[in-house]
């Protein structure tokens, strides 16, 4: 018998199928162990020793293979082909040596590119054993991590009321995002105009722009006046035009090269709207296969941008089938990472088969909108560049003094464009003149008379740099060399998860406590913030990965220099003091007008200070004078409140009493009397909502919750809709299920509602082992007599009676569904099961059938004899 252990159950199924009946493939489910987070999981002391603990649920799937192992001639490790993957396989060796499972059994490393039958199969005929060198880059990037985490941040605990942790990777990556806010707060708008005239030379009307005024050249931000901008809106009127010049330039622009892990988290970012976590769970699937399907993409955790010679062929015959000769060039497109730190041990991420076109495959949302996108970008990457006629016309006024231009493009030849273009990061609206200019311009002749025929002139302001949105903050990092690409996904959600950062509209805004820990870090663990180091550090554990640098070395010079720094910034005093002093100028910026920044507005006669309050675990900036002034406002440029504290927001229209805005030691609030009653209403200010703009109106709405939304349809009680401690929510029979923003808890109707209730109480029963409660009863069945409902299920809702589910078709509302509707599905499903349950006694049989085949012993030690001269292996215990 031979085992096969994958991460997945679903690639284990896809696997089990392609290998036969003397395999039995089983499923780790990931990670199987782990640094425990507790001191001591890793000991410097002891050269860098580190305790490992078996996740609780891998207990019993560890049990399970080390059975089979027991009963198995070879034991083939088969976990992704990454580093993870590598550390996985290694762990799982680990495991099964220390239960004395294997004895003589061959234990081999087998690793495939995609999880398609030829791929499996010939891993299967190449195996290896496992590669140390990058398991030892694995364990000392775990160690690092470990280190950073529980070293700096009990630091941070201690010093910083309201920190929640520090991280090697993440604490770069915050800086990044608190950088541009600073940038943003610190920027200056400038007011520009531009002069735009529309002219006619015996042709179709033509939009021009002002080059050159009084004799000078014009550039964007040159006209600063609206009286500059008349007086060549004047001139333009006045003068008289002549073409000078009519260029016309092919250009030829060449396809996107296809996907590897970061540019596809950034293109699904831009035009699906997906998180970096969101498109890695839809790729993983798609890696892994769908249903009959086999893998759909190749791996997904990639730095390359290679294809291979198949896949080449086979795109460019998709091209000429679909598109025809012209659009497939006359030599394949070969492409190769520019990053000097890329490893590039993978293909780019491309579809398997490149003749299933994604109009062809039946998936669910996300995983159909993300393989259309693969399969778009690969087959434009081999497909003919696209040619354009861009055309450039100069025209001037006799003295010379006035000049316009007008440009514009036309696409010859579409080419790559006929499928696919990349979507592009932040283009500024006020831009320059470089940008791509769609406009098609009439026929036009040097020489010819322009007639004026309107003139515009139009006022601009320079616009701060953008936000990071989650497609430019992963290119950033990469751009940088910081982290890798299996690991984007995992820092971007913790920086949600840890509250550093919120999001609005999709971009990154670092929240209050976000930006004092970076301001802690730069100003106590400079070294450890710093991009140069950061990237720097990445690339010695890359060449612990290529087997160029121990990995100890590494450990080693990295906390000889974070132990000392960390034990002074722990007995040193007066730590929030010293941030107050150096991060003064940024929360207490120059006004301008001679007056002390730090002057409070509420008391007129104390001083802003940073102050903590290990109480409540958080910092803020307060009155000197405190108790006697109770001023607080957040760190931000608009986190003060204009009038300096407690202010009048008006009247409540429904019952005449006043509306205040009033900052406790909670934070802001607002307050009301109802009538006839002596206690006050109060309601916090949700997360993200600034006490500086805070209208009536949004003081109302937030008193008058909770809301009632209706009755529920099933028992008649109440849902309400309210804001709680954490965050908004609705609340049915004592079930509360979190609604996704505090906008929606004014708007959600009866339908949401009974819906969010419906899959809290769903994952609910879920998670603690039991049966999920059903959306719907539709009662009983009149053959069986057991009753029948609609279920939420991990990949869409069914209906369930008895041991019969049927998935509902698509585009069917759970809540619609009659019970004349779910017997024909039940019936349809029931006719299938017997078929498909005839297969799993043998399966069962397979699984622990003893191998008939005695005479392949001698060629299985063979093939596990075979290993890499350059590598460091790891081999089982004696």
């Amino acid at each position: 018998m031979n085992l096969v252990v994958v991460e997945s159950p679903a690639k284990a199924k896809t696997i089990n199928k392609y290998l036969g009946p003397d395999f039995t493939v089983l499923a780790s489910y990931g990670h199987v162990r782990d640094l425990p987070s507790k001191d001591g999981s890793v000991l410097p002391d002891d050269d860098f020793a580190m305790s490992w603990e078996v996740d609780a649920k891998a207990s019993k799937r560890l049990s399970e293979i080390a059975e089979v192992a027991k009963r198995s001639d070879r034991v083939i490790l088969a976990t992704d082909p990454d580093r993870e993957g590598e550390a996985i396989s290694w762990h799982v060796l680990e495991i099964l040596t220390k239960k004395k499972v294997l004895k003589d059994t061959h234990v081999e490393r087998v690793t495939f590119n995609a999880i398609t039958k030829s791929a499996v199969l010939e891993a299967m005929a190449n195996p290896r054993q496992i590669d140390m060198e990058l398991v030892e880059a694995y364990l000392a990037r775990r160690a690092l991590d470990y280190l950073v985490g529980f070293t700096l941040s009990p630091v941070l605990w201690r010093k910083l009321p309201g920190a929640r942790s520090a991280g090697r990777v993440q604490s770069v990556a915050l800086r990044i995002v608190v950088d541009r806010e600073l940038e943003i707060e610190a920027f200056k708008a400038q007011e520009y105009w531009s002069v735009e005239a529309d002219l006619a030379a015996d042709s179709p009307p033509f939009t021009t722009r002002l080059v050159k005024h009084a004799g000078k050249r014009v550039q964007r931000l040159d006209i600063t006046s609206e009286a500059m901008a008349a007086a060549a809106r004047d001139a333009i009127k006045a003068g008289t035009f002549t073409i000078s010049s009519v260029e016309k330039k092919p250009v030829k622009r060449a396809p996107a090269p296809p996907f590897m892990t970061s540019t596809l988290q950034q293109e699904a970012s831009r035009k699906l709207g997906f998180t970096a976590q969101r498109t890695m769970q839809a790729a993983q699937k798609l890696y892994e296969g769908v249903d009959d399907q086999g893998g759909l993409i190749t791996y997904m955790r990639t730095d390359g941008l290679s294809v291979s010679p198949e896949g080449i062929a086979q795109a460019r015959e998709v091209i000429g089938d679909r598109f025809g000769p012209a659009y497939v060039p006359e030599q394949p497109r070969y492409y190769k990472t520019k990053a000097k730190n890329a490893q590039e041990a993978h293909e780019a991420i491309r579809p398997t088969n490149m003749t299933r076109a994604p109009e062809t495959l039946r998936l669910d949302g996300d995983l159909q909108k993300l393989y259309e996108l693969i399969w778009k970008r690969t087959i434009a990457s081999q497909m003919e560049s696209a040619r354009l006629d861009r055309t450039t016309v100069e025209i001037e006024e006799p003295t010379g003094q006035t000049g316009l231009r007008a440009t514009g493009q036309v696409v010859a030849f579409d080419g790559f464009m006929a499928v696919y273009e990349e979507g592009r990061d932040d283009k500024p609206k006020d831009g320059g003149d470089d940008e791509d200019d769609t406009t098609r311009l009439p026929a036009l002749k040097e020489g010819a008379i322009a007639r004026v025929e309107a003139v515009r002139t139009d006022q601009h302001f320079t616009e701060p740099p953008p936000r990071f949105s989650e497609a430019t903050l992963v290119k950033k990092l990469e751009e940088l060399g910081i982290g890798r690409p299996s690991t984007y996904a995992s820092i971007l959600t913790t920086l949600r998860d840890r509250e550093y950062v919120r999001m609005d509209k999709n971009r990154f805004i670092p929240e209050d406590n976000g930006r004092l820990v970076t301001a802690f870090l730069e100003q106590f663990f400079t070294r450890w913030v710093e991009y140069d180091f950061t990237a720097a550090l990445e690339t010695r554990l890359d060449e612990v990965s290529a087997g160029e640098l121990d990995w100890k070395v590494v450990l080693r010079e990295f906390w000889q220099q974070l132990k000392p720094a960390t034990e002074a910034v722990t007995a040193r005093q007066g730590v929030i003091d010293e941030l107050d002093t150096a991060i003064g100028p940024f929360l207490f910026p120059d006004k301008g007008d001679g007056t002390d920044p730090r002057l409070c507005p509420l008391c007129k006669s104390g001083r802003l200070h940073l102050k903590a309050s290990f109480k409540m675990r958080s910092s803020f900036i307060g009155c000197s004078n405190y108790p006697e002034c109770r001023y607080t406002r957040g760190f931000g440029a608009a986190s003060e409140v204009e009038d300096g504290g407690d202010r009048d927001l008006g009247v409540d229209p429904a019952t005449g009493q006043p509306v205040a805005l009033k900052i406790g030691r909670f934070g802001p609030y607002v307050e009301t009397t109802p009538p006839g009653e002596e206690k006050p209403k109060r309601s916090s200010l949700p997360k993200g909502w600034s006490p500086a703009s805070l209208t009536l109106d949004q003081a109302l709405r937030l008193l008058a919750l909770p809301r009632e939304v209706g009755m529920h349809p099933e028992d008649g009680k109440p849902i309400t809709a309210g804001l709680g401690r954490y965050g908004p929510f609705v609340l049915h029979a004592g079930t509360y299920a979190n609604v996704a923003d505090i906008d929606e808890v004014f708007e959600v109707g009866l339908n949401r509602a009974v819906v969010l209730l419906a899959e809290k109480r769903a994952g609910k029963f879920a998670g603690r082992g039991g049966a999920a409660a059903p959306l719907k009863d539709l009662g009983a069945h009149p053959e069986t007599g057991e009753p029948i409902h609609v279920m939420a299920g991990r990949f869409g809702p069914y209906v369930k009676s008895g041991k019969i589910n049927a998935t509902l078709p698509k585009g069917t509302a759970p809540e619609d569904l009659t019970l004349e509707q779910a017997l024909p599905l039940l019936a349809a499903r029931a006719l299938a099961a017997p078929a498909k349950g005839k297969k799993a006694p043998a399966a069962k049989k397979a699984a622990v059938k003893k191998p008939a085949a005695a005479a392949k012993k001698p060629a299985a030690k063979k093939a596990a004899a075979k290993k890499p001269a350059a590598r460091k292996t790891a081999k089982p215990a004696a």
